[in-house]
């Protein structure tokens, strides 16, 4: 990081002002001081390779030429970072999850790397579920890109609903070989990231058809391009689909089949629910780092900016001081943490289950297919979301793709679509928990995440009993959720008595149940952060343990305040009890704003990783602006060509 002799004074004083050890923040967040040390060598390795750098800002680049920029640094953070794994671990199959990050540009790739898919999808699906032959005929070139692969599922004309692919792949019992076909237009391939240039094997999701009857959808590996000239094989047509709000450097693409032949069988029928359910993993985690980064940039922002008086003697304040900007800001710092720590919980609830697979055990598959969809949901659109007010919180500047929010926001909200659209995740955790409602109204026990909806099932209906702690309001959302479920279930019900299909009745009491879906999730996310933080705060420093327990109250706080109709509906919170809840708020911003800078700080994020002219460390947001605006193409020469050939014409009368 810079020396302070070049900081802003502002963010200086901010850093003053810190009452805990940054350092110790930094080992708590990172997950030790092991992974802390690894991940700087990691960036002190990456910000020393010149190939990693941009030549000119993305932002100034054509479509064309952005996709050919990403596509040389993605390769090259590949070969360096395999050397780099090498060394010290050794680069194969066994330690590939944990060097995940790396391999797809560690966050530091603004415009999304073209390879992400392949090593985030692609590989993990041989690895997963390949037969012993094909993970033999494919892991070792796929894990070395000497083949380059994406996961082929969504359609022009379906995405989520898999039941509704049109793709289709036919066994040929004289040839023993499947035959893909797009049978019309939307049935091509629709999004995939590296497939429109990038990618030359594909595993595709295709419906398996033989002797007339179809099986399902299945997967399939497929060869699309040649391996030496890159050229489409006969019976492909492939392409990208275009520029898009974000992601650009994605590539993602189109691809469409007609009587292409492969000698393959489907690769497994699990391929898809495996491999679904670790990339929503990914997301979780990715999206409350992109929440954490636009907090930074923000918080450090709003710390240099000054706006407006308080005080009509003194100086105009930093924006930061403004009630209403902390209100905007420290939310979302508090909520990437909970995300984070949420995401964590997840990922040991996946190992845990995939120990079990191993024995044959599959009881909490459903279990944490539920938690991984409504948690998909909730991160994504929540940083979707947050990200976008970080940005209106920095004013006019916000507006600047030199700021990084424009990538911040693009991945966010891609994120909201791909792998599972939201309202239908939030729909399938709801069918999860009308399911075991049903089974707690036998007696049956439930799973350890939805375990508190027994007490409800099996009790006479009354309001919880309302406090403000933290943890009575975690078990007022498990209330709420209860109650909320317990009545959407009476008019599933109602209505199915009434003539309606069991399929019509879940369809009108959909509202309802993407509501308590979305609140059984916001629940799960503050018990996960509240247990993490009071684990941590057995062994943290004292000044550590204060932060850390305001940060989690805060959020506890905010998510309160969002549902407070159901919390005067479904416990016995009354008026003056909502006031003082608004007051609590209000007092834990206060207490976190002196700390708020030292906090992000503590993120340990380079600024090569912002990529923010308004976020970086040393606060020189103005010299940075102005440094970014002289890198644009039309400043490279005092006048453009357009002035003689319209300007003039046109101030002249001559046009």
């Amino acid at each position: 990081m810079p020396s302070t002799s070049v900081v802003n004074k502002d963010l200086l004083a901010e850093r003053s002002k810190c009452t805990f050890d940054r350092e110790e923040f930094t080992v708590w967040w990172v997950g030790g001081k092991d992974r802390l040390e690894e991940k700087r060598n990691r960036e002190h390795f990456c910000m020393n390779q010149p190939e990693f750098g941009d030549k000119i800002p993305l932002h100034y680049l054509s479509h064309k030429e952005l996709y050919e920029e990403t596509i040389r640094k993605a390769t090259a953070i590949f070969a360096k970072s395999k050397e780099m794994v090498q060394k010290k671990h050794g680069y194969n199959a066994g330690n590939f999850v944990k060097f995940l990050d790396v391999l797809t540009g560690d966050g530091f790739m603004h415009q999304a790397n073209p390879l992400a898919v392949h090593f985030s999808m692609f590989v993990p699906g041989i690895m997963g579920h390949g037969n012993a032959e094909q993970q033999e005929r494919w892991l070792d070139r796929a894990l070395n890109c000497k083949i380059l692969g994406t996961y082929v599922q969504t359609e022009l004309g379906h995405g989520t609903f898999l039941r509704g692919l049109e793709t289709t792949a036919t066994f040929d019992e004289e040839t023993d070989e499947i035959v893909i076909n797009s049978p019309r237009l939307s049935a091509y391939k629709w999004w995939p990231g590296g497939l429109g240039l990038t990618a030359n094997h594909c595993i595709v999701m295709a419906q398996l058809y033989s002797k007339g009857r179809c099986h399902g959808v299945n997967p399939f590996m497929v060869q699309i391009r040649d391996e030496e000239t890159h050229m489409p094989l006969a019976g492909i047509e492939v392409g990208e689909i275009g520029n898009k709000l974000g992601y650009n450097g994605v590539n993602n693409g189109f691809l469409g089949f007609k009587n292409f032949r492969i000698p393959e069988k489907p690769i497994s029928s699990v391929l898809n629910y495996g491999t679904m359910v670790f990339t929503r993993v990914l997301i979780v985690l990715d999206t409350s780092q992109m929440l954490a980064r636009a907090a930074t940039i923000a918080i450090r922002y709003s710390c240099v900016r000054r706006q407006s008086v308080i005080d009509p003697n003194q100086p105009e304040v930093q924006v930061i001081d403004h009630q209403t900007q902390q209100g905007k800001l420290l939310p979302q710092l508090a909520k990437a943490i909970a995300l984070k720590l949420s995401a964590d919980n997840l990922w040991k609830m996946y190992e845990a289950t995939q120990v079990d697979l191993e024995t044959g055990n599959t009881d909490r598959l459903p279990e944490l297919h539920a938690v991984s969809c409504c948690l998909k949901a909730v991160s994504t659109g929540d940083a979707a979301a947050g990200v976008e007010v970080c940005r209106l919180a920095c004013g006019g500047h916000g507006y600047l793709s030199s700021t990084n929010f424009l990538n911040l926001y693009g991945s966010a909200t891609a994120a909201v679509t791909y792998e599972g659209e939201n309202t239908v995740l939030y729909l399938q955790t709801a069918r999860y928990l009308v399911k075991v409602w049903n089974q707690a109204l036998k007696g049956q026990q439930l799973m350890p995440t939805v375990r508190y909806l027994e007490q409800y099932a099996t009790k006479p209906v009354k309001r919880f009993a309302w406090s403000d702690s933290t943890p009575v309001i975690i078990e007022a959302f498990q209330a709420v959720t209860a109650n909320r479920l317990r009545l959407a279930n009476e008019h599933i019900q109602q209505r199915v008595k009434a003539g309606r299909t069991p399929q019509e009745a879940t369809n009108e009491t959909g509202l309802e149940l993407v509501h308590l879906a979305e609140i059984h999730c916001r629940g799960f996310i503050l018990q996960s952060a509240y247990a993490a933080i009071e684990q941590a705060c057995q062994t943290a420093s004292q000044p550590l343990g204060e932060v850390l327990r305001e940060i989690c109250r805060l959020v506890v706080y905010d998510e309160a305040l969002r549902i407070t109709g159901d919390l005067l509906r479904f416990t016995t919170m009354s008026d003056p009890d909502l006031v003082e809840l608004q007051r609590k708020y209000e007092a834990s911003l206060g207490a976190i704003r002196p700390n708020a800078v030292s906090i992000v700080d503590a993120f340990d994020y380079p600024d090569f990783i912002l990529g923010s002219t308004l976020g970086a460390y040393d606060g020189n947001v103005y010299e940075r602006l102005f440094e970014d605006a002289m890198k644009s193409p039309l400043n490279q020469e005092p006048v453009n060509r357009t002035f003689e050939l319209y300007l003039k014409p046109l101030m002249r009368g001559k046009l």
